[in-house]
């Protein structure tokens, strides 16, 4: 299996540019009634060549030029992928001996393949959601005790 996660490194000021201006162009003409759209590619020669996109796959590349527009590294990563361990604690910014921890209270499902856990991005995702709506929840809590304790968060 390829890793899903490959390092990146950042985009140079020329490529921030250029995403920033094909971003732009391509969100307006971009024909959101239709299924595909065509863009012309030109090769080595200069010959311009055709070619039919789904108007899914120009709103991802939108979203892609975006975040490199913004200076950010992008990966892209299959739903159904499947993470190794250090692959799925890089995606949650923890060590990988805390994320399986994680695996082994069950907090995320995994299976193994011979002696290796196997995580589906999916349930990291999942794992992450249910995380950050938690935290939400306690922050939300912080701020209304603040509120009547009357500490100045009016």
């Amino acid at each position: 299996m390829t890793n899903p996660l490959p390092t990146h490194s950042l985009p140079t000021a020329e490529e921030i540019a250029i995403a920033r201006e094909s971003g732009r162009t391509i969100s307006a003409y971009l024909q959101t009634q239709a299924q595909s759209q065509q863009i012309e590619i030109f090769d080595g020669q200069g010959e311009a060549h055709t070619v039919r996109i789904p108007v899914s796959a120009l709103r991802l590349l939108i979203e892609v030029l975006t975040e490199i527009g913004e200076g950010n590294a992008v990966s892209i990563i299959p739903i159904h992928a499947e993470l190794t361990t250090q692959d799925a604690a890089d995606a949650l910014n923890v060590s990988r001996p805390f994320l399986v921890q994680l695996l082994e209270k069950g907090e995320i499902p995994f299976h193994k393949i011979g002696t290796h856990r196997r995580v589906r991005y999916q349930d990291v995702m999942a794992y992450k959601e249910r995380l950050d709506a938690e935290r939400n929840r306690a922050l939300d809590a912080l701020a209304e005790q603040a509120q009547a304790l009357k500490m100045g968060y009016e």
